[in-house]
């Protein structure tokens, strides 16, 4: 009789666990209209528009950022650091994207770890928290990232794909996003009907508009259009950090093979 008590349970526990929000790497269900909004390469315009527009709808975001070679110094397309520092001082993530936008998969492991502690020095020098997510420069992957993302403590790693990222699913330093530009609109409405059933938005953002790279600018008329939709229909935004109340990473690291 014990013995067979024993096997119930057992098997009402693995049946717990292979519901939709109840499993290890899940902390708790993950609702509905979920979105992560990330932006790329420390363009002036994430703050001169986009920061001001999000603290206006009350929404979080991460903002990645680089010194972007060859002219990062041209203020009028990219920010000052004392810029980014009020990013952060308005309640932003501060996340690292390499110290000058380097393609991870054409450099040592030495190199990552020079590119990664450049910015989390600056950030530490302005006064900002060590950053704990990264995006991949050009969407590049390498293997030999996630070991090294790992022993640095980062909690999340960004690319593209343009699909959900479902966290029992995707390992957490191959994070899928969506990539806004000019001329996607369909698409990226269509995304946000795929915040359900325990899948996350990730939306990958450059400049608003992008005055370094127009091929992936984002015209503001349409941002904001995208912020009004997101608040009129009751959306959850957050920067990428704010996930681990929803996903232990640990358990996440432990148990999702990185698919490249």
């Amino acid at each position: 009789m014990r013995w067979g008590l024993l096997s119930f349970l057992a098997s009402i526990m693995i049946f717990m666990g292979s519901l939709p929000g109840i499993s290890q790497i899940v902390r708790q269900p993950i609702p509905d209209k979920l979105v992560v909004l990330t932006f790329d390469d420390a363009v002036s315009t994430h703050a001169t528009f986009v920061g001001p527009l999000l603290k206006k709808y009350g929404f979080g975001g991460t903002f990645f950022v680089c010194e972007f070679p060859p002219d990062f110094e041209d203020k009028h397309k990219y920010m000052r650091w004392e810029q980014i520092q009020q990013l952060a001082r308005m309640g932003f993530e501060i996340g690292n994207h390499t110290w000058k936008h380097t393609h991870v998969n054409t450099i040592s492991k030495a190199r990552l770890e020079e590119e990664l502690h450049y910015i989390e020095n600056k950030c530490e020098t302005l006064g900002m928290e060590k950053p704990v997510s990264f995006a991949y420069p050009a969407y590049e992957t390498d293997p030999s990232a996630i070991g090294i993302l790992q022993e640095q403590g980062y909690l999340f790693a960004r690319v593209g794909g343009d699909q959900a990222y479902d966290p029992e699913k995707h390992h957490p330093y191959l994070m899928p996003s969506f990539s806004t530009t000019k001329d996607n609109r369909d698409q990226i409405f269509q995304a946000f009907q795929q915040a359900k059933e325990g899948k996350i938005v990730v939306l990958t953002v450059h400049g608003v508009p992008d005055y370094a790279h127009e091929w992936v600018t984002t015209p503001p008329a349409l941002f904001e259009e995208y912020m009004k939709y997101l608040h009129d229909h009751h959306f959850q935004v957050i920067a990428m950090k704010d996930l681990v109340q929803y996903i232990d990473v640990q358990k996440a690291l432990d148990t999702i093979e990185p698919a490249f």
